[in-house]
């Protein structure tokens, strides 16, 4: 156990430390104000405050876990080895960054309680980020930090045995739409053929009415193909079905349709299922409530994770609607069009709410890759040295890979074309050293 000596224990202070020491790391934490106690540690110890107390392990600390609320702070960032750091410390510390408070400013989302930009859909954009405009959005870099405190830890304390953590991966499968022709009604079929022929897309109306008259597969239909690959690795994957009602922005199958049910129920019986919320369910609860319900009657079980409709999050609205409704993980925390880590982190952490203070029980799987963002990408080769380096990455650190696809990802259209090699990709390195 690693005991933390410190001249306040503030509730930012346990939640950090309790994130790179517990969760990375793999090791408890406790804190002390008195000095006696501290002293009187024998195993692994550090101070965290001003001034060190003599020759300890020391790392000096700023201000940002020891204030309340919010304030407009201004740091710099420093090229460190490999990678960067700020909250610079001066030169009396075990490191020249303190890696604790700048860990809690990404974590805790501090930059998207700030005035930004955001985009048409009322997101915060990578570009806004301090890990975008630094450079450091490709690197898990809370986990990086967390390893270089270790080694810092190890050298001091060369005795201690620190657990071994290995890499994993989540894959995540998010359906807004399970079908492209089927099950979409009347009316909306019928709009669908007058847009094929307005457009002149008589590819598309010729596979529609295939589809319709059942001599062909629908497009989006690819669960027998994302099924057959769960059998074929140990790790979960987790989907997220859309069930809300029809919308500007959402355009899924009705949760009235029984064959729609049925294809959920089938997925549950060999993956992890949880809720695509609507869009309009991220700022209005009783619509979230509705669609919580509803799926925990198709799932017969209790819903444990969510994801938001176009990755879009209102912190802290968006969490605390979440945790009021008693969600235990959600799967939004990244974007849509940049590769990276929004959070700074392939760890899982618990959600931190700025305005009260206070770790809550949710637990934030921040995703890393959209399928999406590698459409930017043009050739199939580099996109596996695109998705090669972001593993490495994490591998690195020993985290987890959590990547966004979608079903229609793995069906035949031209757009998605090479991505079912991707995916493989992913899942065998779950299985390389």
């Amino acid at each position: 156990m690693l005991l933390v000596y410190t001249h306040k224990i503030t509730p930012r202070v346990k939640y950090i430390f309790k994130h790179i020491c517990t969760r990375v790391l793999g090791i408890d934490v406790s804190f002390t104000t008195t000095i006696e106690e501290f002293i009187a540690h024998e195993s692994l110890k550090m101070s965290y405050t001003k001034q060190p107390l003599g020759t300890e392990f020391f790392i000096k600390s700023h201000d940002i876990l020891f204030e309340q609320g919010l304030s407009d702070i201004d740091f710099h960032v420093h090229n460190w080895g490999s990678t960067k750091g700020f909250f610079s410390n001066g030169e009396k510390g075990a490191l020249p960054f303190d890696i604790f408070a700048s860990s809690f400013y990404l974590l805790s989302r501090y930059e998207e309680y700030l005035p930004h930009v955001k985009d048409e859909y009322g997101r915060f954009l990578a570009t806004e980020s301090v890990a975008y405009k630094y450079g450091f959005l490709h690197q898990p870099i809370v986990d990086i930090w967390s390893y270089k405190f270790k080694d810092a830890l190890q050298n001091f304390f060369p005795k201690f045995q620190f657990p071994i953590k290995a890499y994993s991966i989540r894959p995540i499968i998010d359906v807004p739409s399970a079908y492209l022709y089927r099950l979409k009604g009347i009316m909306r079929t019928v709009g669908g053929i007058f847009k094929d022929v307005f457009q002149f897309n008589f590819k598309g109306l010729y596979t529609r009415f295939m589809v319709l008259f059942g001599l062909k597969h629908d497009p989006f239909d690819t669960f027998k193909y994302i099924i057959n690959k769960q059998k074929q690795t140990k790790h979960k994957f987790l989907f997220f079905f859309l069930i809300g009602a029809y919308s500007t922005y959402d355009k899924g199958i009705s949760v009235n349709k029984k064959k729609f049910v049925s294809l959920i129920k089938q997925v549950a019986d060999y993956c992890k299922v949880g809720l695509k919320t609507s869009f309009f369910s991220t700022e209005d609860i009783s619509i979230l409530k509705k669609e919580k319900l509803q799926m925990e009657a198709i799932i017969n079980t209790a819903l444990v994770a969510t994801r938001q409709s176009f990755s879009k999050l209102n912190l802290p609205e968006s969490y605390r609607n979440l945790i009021d409704l008693e969600i235990q993980e959600d799967y939004t925390m990244g974007y849509v069009n940049h590769i990276g880590f929004r959070a700074g982190s392939c760890t899982p952490f618990l959600f931190y709410d700025l305005d009260y203070e206070v770790q809550t029980p949710l637990k934030v799987y921040s995703y890393h890759l959209m399928d999406y963002s590698l459409l930017k990408t043009q050739s199939l080769l580099d996109k596996k040295i695109v998705l090669n380096d972001i593993i490495s990455e994490i591998k690195k650190v020993n985290g987890e890979f959590v990547p966004v696809f979608h079903n229609y990802t793995f069906s035949d259209i031209d757009t998605w074309k090479g991505f079912k090699e991707l995916f493989n990709i992913i899942l065998d390195s779950a299985y390389e050293d």
